[in-house]
């Protein structure tokens, strides 16, 4: 087989390198393909501010072009995933902005919401005690989340005279668990246990808290070791479908998959199983 060689100008514009990146507001480290994004203010249950809420927004929209990153983990330091919002350095200061200020605000992080979507990697939750308000929408907008039995995640927004509708929640909540019980936790802004939001279908397992971060990244690790064009491809896709009809989805993915057929990594897996072994996916 011919080496797979792509333009320098192309890579120029359209590869980087995050395995170095230097975070400001949270932990980041890059193994093996794998990123792990750790909220790391755990005497605060890990609230975010305006300033993380920045970075993380604009790090997920960096992922697109990373080369060295096939998988993400987001996770919380010292038991907890996230608090959502820092009560003193978030939710104070907007109470003294005008509506132009408030919107700036309420767009960056949905920005981040929408950065998380379109990065072509799956990215995965691991909900450890407290995931509450925008730890909760983070939560949410992974493509999967492992918990604890001790983990309570709750949608906030209306104990604090907000509506549910927040980062997304009333569009992705409700395509996770159903219409009516995500109505109920958007209304009540209850917690939502960890055996609960499994039996739910919010979380994909449950782990032990010693073992999560170890499963999580287990996880991402298999993701990564596989065909990482072509997981892209299927993240698109979830995200894409919902605003297709069926004959439009079933076309979308013929397309997508004759695109699929196209990579080496499509070749590979058929010479690894011709040869009896498995393949070695390299995500191009």
């Amino acid at each position: 087989m011919s080496e797979y060689r792509i333009d320098p100008a192309l890579v120029a514009g359209n590869h980087q390198q995050l395995a170095g990146y230097q975070a400001q507001h949270f932990l980041w480290q890059v193994s093996a393909g794998v990123a792990t994004i750790t909220l790391n203010r755990p005497e605060r249950k890990n609230p975010l501010t305006f300033e993380s809420y920045a970075e993380l927004r604009d790090l997920f929209h960096r992922l697109k072009w990373a080369q060295d990153v096939k998988a993400v983990v987001l996770v919380g330091a010292g038991g907890n995933f996230c608090s959502g919002g820092d009560v003193h350095e978030i939710i104070g200061p907007l109470v003294a902005l005008k509506a132009p200020e408030l919107l700036m605000f309420t767009r960056m992080t949905g920005e981040l919401i929408k950065a998380m979507r379109a990065c072509p990697q799956p990215i995965i939750a691991a909900v450890d005690g407290i995931c509450a308000g925008a730890g909760a929408i983070m939560a949410m907008a992974s493509d999967m989340r492992l918990g604890t039995a001790r983990s309570k995640t709750a949608f906030l927004f209306n104990r604090v005279g907000l509506a549910g509708c927040d980062m997304g929640a009333c569009a992705f909540l409700p395509r996770i668990i159903g219409q009516g019980r995500a109505s109920e936790l958007l209304y009540t802004g209850r917690s939502l246990g960890g055996e609960e939001g499994e039996r739910w279908g919010f979380f994909n397992r449950l782990a032990e808290p010693e073992a999560l971060l170890e499963q999580a990244q287990k996880m991402a690790a298999d993701l990564a070791a596989g065909p990482s064009f072509a997981n892209g491809i299927t993240k698109t896709m979830l995200h894409q479908e919902w605003a297709m009809t069926i004959d439009q989805a079933i076309e979308a993915e013929a397309q997508a998959q004759a695109i699929c057929m196209l990579t080496e990594d499509f070749k590979r897996a058929y010479e690894a199983f011709v040869a009896k072994q498995k393949p070695q996916f390299q995500g191009n």
